[in-house]
């Protein structure tokens, strides 16, 4: 079998598993599949066993593959995807397949082809070849997480332990498909640390009902739905579209931002977005600045008890949100800031509770694998972007006590990730695993060296609040 016929099988399989956020069942039926094939495929060692964690969380997994060296690498991952219906798609988004697309020629359509099923099963293949011909002299630590898509908790708290159960490694990568819409991939130098919760506002002393009450009594009873849109605008107000504060980044960001900017389109980066409106002004240089400088509190979801009733004054009222805050601010001191406006008497009522954070972390342009990376994509014709850090978020920091590094790579063509028709095309399944394998022969080379853990260069001045 061929080895992309290999990997294809293995998404299929993959795929089959609905392993969104809520489905513990088939979370930890997926995981325990997983940690099964490494077993046997890989001759890896099992360290944290999915069959002793009973607690109400998607299982993690850890395998180790010994090759008997004292250097080791860690690939992380994930098995968690989006929810997603059949409506719309070529193939049903839980059972995948592969169809044939005008511009793309073959692709993979299923939940998690591009995000991230499809690069587990990409590197899974790969690892198999190149320990089966003893193509790596190093040992491979493999964590798998099921909570990606929702704060990554049980992979982070598991990570803190003292001791950790990882030991110093040279890097962490995070293996995807970074040719996002085919075009050049990124190399990232940190990442925004993400914190997310959710504010709720119930009636009570301030005068807000208990129970829903008729609506035609709106001219005497306070309304706790007006109260939440009340205390969204105290913490963000919503002129800036929820951005809570802009630094500019420091010189070595900008310098990175410059050379960025020659080559960055905003116009190319929005063309799959079917409508958008820029919050931004100024050439490309300042926009990217914007992007990467802004601390901002987005909205996801607004609810209110009893859903629907228009005729009702609700007694409930909540907002799902999170802050998204860069390296170089102080996570906490935002988020005390926006208790402290909460609980003001104005503001009788509303309560913000936080499910998980991280904070944003960055690392050294010259860590290591960092220019296994870049020379990667190199030798495969990409011409890679180098951004300080993503506006993203990543668990970044929770390795920061294993590694210099943590780095998201891989080449390779996917698309439509958290949407409808989600794929990968075949063509970039295989080069995924080229790129992948240049960056992991790369650390066969001793020259590489062990460098110390560390926290990063994490500066970022000129704060200022809005």
């Amino acid at each position: 079998m061929s080895r992309l016929a290999a990997t294809l099988e293995l998404l299929s399989e993959l795929t089959r598993w609905p392993s969104v956020a809520g489905q513990l069942s088939a979370q930890r039926g997926l995981a325990a599949w997983l940690e099964r094939w490494m077993v046997e495929q890989l001759n890896a060692a099992v360290i944290h066993p999915v069959a002793t964690q009973h607690d109400e969380a998607p299982p993690l997994v850890h395998v180790r593959i010994d090759n008997g060296s004292d250097r080791s690498v860690v690939l992380y991952n994930m098995y968690d995807v989006m929810p997603a219906d059949d409506a719309g798609w070529d193939v049903a988004p839980f059972i995948g397949g592969i169809v044939e697309w005008p511009e793309l020629g073959q692709v993979f359509v299923g939940r998690g082809a591009e995000n991230n099923k499809g690069p587990v099963a990409a590197l899974l293949i790969l690892l198999r070849e190149m320990q089966h011909s003893q193509q790596l002299n190093f040992n491979i630590e493999i964590l798998l997480e099921g909570e990606e898509e929702v704060g990554s908790g049980a992979l982070r708290r598991y990570l803190a332990q003292q001791p950790c159960p990882i030991a110093p490694a040279e890097a962490v990568l995070f293996p995807s498909l970074c040719e996002y819409g085919g075009g050049a991939p990124r190399v990232y130098l940190g990442f925004t640390g993400l914190a997310s919760g959710r504010l709720n506002v119930t009636g009570g002393d301030w005068g807000g009902p208990s129970s829903a009450i008729h609506a035609s009594n709106a001219g005497w009873i306070a309304n706790p739905a007006w109260r939440l849109v009340q205390a969204l605008h105290a913490i963000a107000p919503a002129e800036h579209s929820g951005v809570l504060a802009r630094s500019m980044p420091d010189d070595e960001a900008n310098q990175l931002l410059a050379s960025l900017a020659e080559q960055f389109s905003i116009h190319d980066e929005l063309r799959f977005r079917r409508s958008q409106r820029l919050m931004i002004a100024g050439d490309t240089l300042s926009s990217l600045q914007t992007l990467l400088g802004s601390a901002v509190l987005t909205l996801a979801e607004l609810h209110s008890d009893p859903p629907g009733g228009r005729g009702v004054i609700p007694f409930r009222a909540s907002a799902e949100l999170a802050f998204r805050i860069p390296p170089g601010f102080d996570q906490d001191t935002m988020i005390a800031a926006a208790q402290q406006r909460l609980a003001q008497p104005d503001l009788a009522g509303c309560e913000l509770q936080l499910f998980d954070r991280y904070p944003g972390v960055r690392f050294s342009r010259h860590a290591p694998g960092v220019d296994a990376l870049i020379a990667s994509y190199q030798t495969l014709g990409a011409a890679p972007q180098i951004w300080p850090w993503a506006p993203g978020c990543a668990p970044a920091y929770a390795f920061a006590a294993v590694a210099p590094a943590f780095l998201i790579g891989g080449l390779g063509h996917g698309g439509n990730a958290h949407a409808v028709n989600e794929f990968v095309t075949l063509a970039g399944l295989e080069r995924f695993q080229q790129s992948m394998s240049l960056w992991l022969t790369a650390f066969n080379d001793s020259a590489i060296g062990r460098v110390a853990p560390h926290q990063g260069n994490t500066a970022v001045h000129k704060n200022t609040r809005l």
